[in-house]
């Protein structure tokens, strides 16, 4: 069942999906060579909790009935989604790590992601990251009143794969709001005029999920990571979004995260 939010309700979904945006600004300071995963993860969570909220992801259980064991989920280089956080995992000069992240507030979800550069990165790897981030706005672009989510993943779509990107399917954009995954699924590909018709108050996260190689992934003995089976690098570009009559909304923020980065960012 896809919920509607009023205009109360979207206020405090910005709330929450703002946090996210500074959480995600805050975890920028601290990445380059030598920093772990784990170190992240625990500047994540001390400063959502610190702001009052709840970190979303830490415990959410998987289709094994496994518990996320972080805060964020840090996936490097050719990890798609999903990645734990860990002290064994060490970032180095040339990586790209995307940090996903949740948070709950005031009774609703935040949920928001970005692919970050550690040092000096490929230009290829930089075009990956480029393109799937201009994939993620001409996705919103389409969320208006009367199309429909075949439009958004449509746009999406065709926009890496004129790259010869490939677009992950087995992992998907969602509806959101007091629960993190609601109703309806946003796939990044699709039939434009097909799908779920795009109505006032549908507040989803739009999520392009992009490989630097075909589209094809395995998953990690760990029953959460995702990565390319081609072992080519995979970018994540999320917003949280809420349409009305202008269009939509976007309630996440990468502007915190890009002060941060300054002329690095993307």
């Amino acid at each position: 069942m896809i919920f509607l939010k009023t205009e109360d309700e979207i206020k405090l979904l910005r709330q929450s999906n703002l946090l996210v945006g500074k959480t995600l600004a805050e975890v920028a300071k601290f990445i380059k060579p030598g920093v772990t995963t784990k170190d992240l993860d625990k500047i994540a969570e001390e400063f959502i909790r610190d702001n009052g909220a709840i970190p979303t992801f830490k415990g959410f259980p998987n289709q094994y009935g496994d518990s996320f064991p972080a805060s964020i989920c840090t996936s490097v280089n050719d990890q798609v989604v999903h990645g734990i956080p860990s002290e064994k995992v060490v970032l180095k000069d040339g990586d790209i790590v995307s940090i996903d992240c949740g948070t709950y507030l005031n009774g609703f979800c935040g949920d928001s992601a970005y692919t970050f550069c550690v040092g000096e990165v490929e230009p290829e790897v930089l075009q990956l990251l480029k393109v799937t981030k201009e994939a993620l706005y001409k996705g919103i672009q389409q969320a208006v009143v009367g199309k429909r989510l075949g439009d958004i993943g449509y746009a999406i779509q065709q926009h890496c794969e004129t790259h010869s990107y490939g677009v992950v399917r087995e992992f998907v954009g969602h509806g959101i709001g007091k629960d993190m995954h609601e109703d309806p699924q946003v796939p990044n590909y699709g039939r434009r005029g097909y799908g779920t018709a795009i109505k006032k108050g549908l507040c989803i996260a739009i999520e392009p999920m992009i490989t630097l190689g075909d589209r094809h992934i395995v998953m990690e003995n760990d029953g959460w990571t995702v990565r390319t089976k081609d072992r080519k690098c995979a970018a994540h570009y999320e917003h949280t979004i809420a349409v009305d009559e202008q269009g939509a909304n976007i309630l996440s923020s990468f502007q915190y995260i890009e002060e941060v980065l300054g002329n690095k960012a993307i």
